[in-house]
């Protein structure tokens, strides 16, 4: 007892020193240690549970003394068709504010700081997620915000003026930024899509800001907020428990906008329409200071992969990994992607290419595999032919190394994203509000094992097949046409025709 209790209890300054504290003994005063413990493949199995009103309730156990938990509603910019474009955007912006219980957003937040907790909201094209992250004692007091902020929001006319300010101020940001990706996406997806699902704005145009009030938001709440559209999830949580909150909190609720029926719900499937949509812009002040990024054109090529339910997502998700890319200064190291096509092939050789990167979106009914690359505007045309050159040699032979190395780097990404709990929140909100139930990682291992180079080859053939979009923003003096890049995308060798070159 004396060597646990008083070594325990003296002060050690020096380095020469030793405490001569036993480390199979208890400290003083320190609460008594939990382990996590290997249990049976059930605790790994994501538990859903239907209520009565629709709602789906699914939970996935984790080790700690945090959970996220939220609501996921599919919703989305892809369902506004019938509405006025911009809508998602101001129902993200005007989350966590005021609601029939919460006098305002600073009341909601203090609520959640008693458990040491913090709130988020994400509107994407087909998903609006209301998340919060806290003390698993507290999750009474989260369904209840949670069901509160999505069911009964104030929606007062300051707070959509402010979020009229605050979305006039995000659009001139996005404007400003020197980097263009999030524009370029929006701008591929309209190629791509357009005037239809994937394709609608996922930003609200500045001429509807002061078009959007409570009644429009209404509208659209009452025909997308409805149970059988929402899916609880939560990480870290008992099921049993999560349910009963549930049922407490989102069975029998009055939403503000009343229960009436649903008649302008909005059921297309993406239809791919290929195309090009080109912004002439001055690129040459997007970064001034001491180290200014130079003036460059920034081109998106895209084609039509494949939806995330079908069987060829996984080829499709090695493709990506295959392609890889990144930004020209990109530091090397393991698992930074530089033994990827475009590393090897482009940015290695092409000493004035600033950024190739591969990116794949993919939807419930629809995916787009796209390259994202950057230039001097006197090398447009040369950046268009490599790029759709590397479009063309993904049907090519894929080595067996190569494609090893990809399979594992998906892989390796899949389990590293999934250490994380919001990672695990949304995979397991998304694959159940899509599908009912989830796979779980090393499912999706195992499929990720079985691709084979034949796979590869078949999913490009099948894709290479359809028109491109194409998306360009910057100098495009000597941007080639639409009809040279689509010709140069069925063409052997990728490159644009030879009169093209000639006479240019």
């Amino acid at each position: 007892s004396r060597r646990c209790g008083l070594a325990a209890g003296r002060s050690y300054s020096g380095g020469g020193a030793y405490p001569s504290v036993s480390l199979t003994c208890p400290l003083p005063g320190v609460p008594k240690a939990v382990f996590a413990a290997a249990e049976g493949r059930e605790r790994f199995e994501t538990r859903v549970t239907v209520l009565e009103n629709g709602l789906r309730v699914a939970s996935q156990k984790k080790f700690g003394q945090f959970c996220t938990v939220g609501l996921l509603i599919n919703s989305g910019s892809r369902h506004e068709a019938k509405y006025l474009s911009g809508i998602a955007h101001f129902l993200e912006k005007l989350a966590f504010s005021s609601t029939a219980q919460f006098g305002s957003k600073d009341e909601i937040l203090l609520t959640l700081e008693k458990h040491g907790g913090i709130c988020d909201c994400q509107a994407s094209r087909d998903t609006v997620m209301y998340a919060v992250s806290a003390d698993t004692k507290g999750l009474d007091t989260v369904v209840n915000l949670l069901a509160d902020v999505a069911l009964q929001p104030r929606l007062s006319d300051e707070e959509i003026e402010m979020t009229r300010m605050a979305i006039r101020f995000e659009l001139e940001d996005l404007n400003m930024r020197p980097d263009p990706e999030p524009l370029l996406t929006e701008m591929i997806h309209a190629a791509a899509y357009r005037d239809n699902t994937v394709g609608l704005n996922r930003f609200c145009p500045v001429e509807n800001t002061d078009k959007i009030d409570r009644e429009v938001l209404h509208s659209y709440l009452r025909n997308y907020y409805t149970p059988d559209r929402m899916v609880l999830a939560g990480v870290g949580v008992e099921h049993e428990q999560l349910v009963e909150c549930a049922k407490k909190h989102l069975l029998g609720v009055e939403p503000v906008w009343g229960s009436g029926q649903t008649k302008d719900v909005d059921r297309s499937v993406a239809q791919y329409t290929g195309g090009i949509i080109k912004v002439e812009k001055d690129m040459s002040d997007v970064s001034l200071g001491p180290t200014p990024i130079p003036e460059l054109t920034h081109i998106m090529i895209g084609l039509e992969s494949c939806s995330f339910l079908e069987e060829d997502f996984i080829p499709f998700a090695v493709l990506n990994m295959m392609m890889g890319g990144g930004g020209s200064f990109s530091a090397g190291g393991p698992g930074k992607g530089m033994f990827t096509r475009l590393y090897l092939n482009v940015l290695n050789r092409h000493h004035w290419m600033y950024n190739a990167t591969s990116y794949h979106h993919s939807y419930e009914d629809t995916g787009l595999l796209c390259i994202h690359a950057s230039a001097d505007p006197k090398q447009v045309r040369e950046m268009v032919e490599i790029i759709t050159r590397e479009f063309i040699l993904m049907a090519g032979a894929v080595g067996e190394v190569e494609l090893e190395r990809a399979k594992t780097q998906l892989k390796s990404m899949l389990m590293m994203n999934l250490e994380s709990r919001p990672v695990i929140f949304e995979d397991v909100g998304r694959q159940v509000l899509a599908t009912n139930t989830r796979k779980l990682p090393h499912e999706l291992c195992a499929l990720i094992s079985q691709v084979k180079s034949t796979d590869i080859k078949r999913v490009v053939t099948k894709m290479l097949h359809k028109k491109p979009a194409v998306a360009a923003l910057g100098d495009l003096t000597d941007l080639p046409t639409y009809e040279h890049i689509q010709a140069a995308l069925s063409s052997k060798d990728g490159r644009l025709p030879r009169m093209y070159r000639l006479f240019r």
